[in-house]
């Protein structure tokens, strides 16, 4: 399947690169550029793409302003935060208004194509020093004016077991299956039967849903 990609920045020397490198990955198609959130708005309802590559910082219409306009309009879309910034601010202002992942401009082709593919299946993915971040603002933590500390999760959903919350903890901190698997020395089988627990508990259906539900 090929997944139609939206490219939104301010810079055209970066829109000019990024649409050169994704057009070079064969199940990727680049459906247009936005240099601010107004024209991506715009773009993603005239061209319906699978997932939007996003920039936070631009003049006008912000990233999160865009992305939460973009969800709200069309939530088969996916938003992927692609920028320069990874403080706790900027990225739980994204998370919050929908994105489901959060790269920083350090990543390389592959990295960004594997997130894009990921984002545009239903699940939610960061780079490591994202998911670090995030980890430690669902630990409550690192509280800003404008995005405050998000209580802990055992706190905020107490329906949940002990495990259930350290897997809902790292489901939201952008990790697989696998990956939990190994963190808490548990079978992928085990993790996939928590994971379907923790989703019936929240009423949700997807990890972008759950990861949504927790940053509400």
């Amino acid at each position: 399947m090929t997944i139609r990609v939206l490219v939104v920045d301010d810079q055209a020397i970066v829109r000019d690169g990024l649409v050169t490198v994704l057009s070079l990955v064969p199940d990727l198609q680049v459906t247009g550029e936005a240099a601010d959130g107004a024209e991506a708005i715009v773009a993603v309802d005239r061209d319906a793409p699978d997932v939007v590559l996003m920039d936070l910082r631009m003049p006008g219409t912000d990233g999160p302003t865009a992305t939460a306009r973009i969800v709200a309009d069309h939530p088969q879309v996916a938003v992927l935060v692609l920028t320069t910034y990874a403080d706790d601010e900027s990225i739980v202002t994204a998370l919050r208004a929908g994105a489901r992942g959060y790269l920083t401009k350090d990543a390389g082709r592959a990295e960004i194509a594997t997130a894009i593919r990921a984002v545009a299946s239903g699940q939610s993915t960061f780079d490591a020093t994202v998911g670090a971040r995030l980890v430690a603002q669902l630990a409550g933590g690192g509280a800003t004016a404008s995005a405050p500390a998000v209580p802990p999760l055992r706190d905020r959903f107490p329906d949940l077991t002990p495990r259930e919350a350290d897997v809902l903890e790292r489901i939201a901190a952008g990790r697989t299956n696998p990956q939990i698997a190994a963190e808490l020395f548990l079978t992928v089988p085990t993790v996939k039967s928590y994971v379907n627990q923790v989703f019936a508990k929240l009423g949700v259906a997807t990890r972008a849903e759950a990861v949504a539900r927790v940053l509400r």
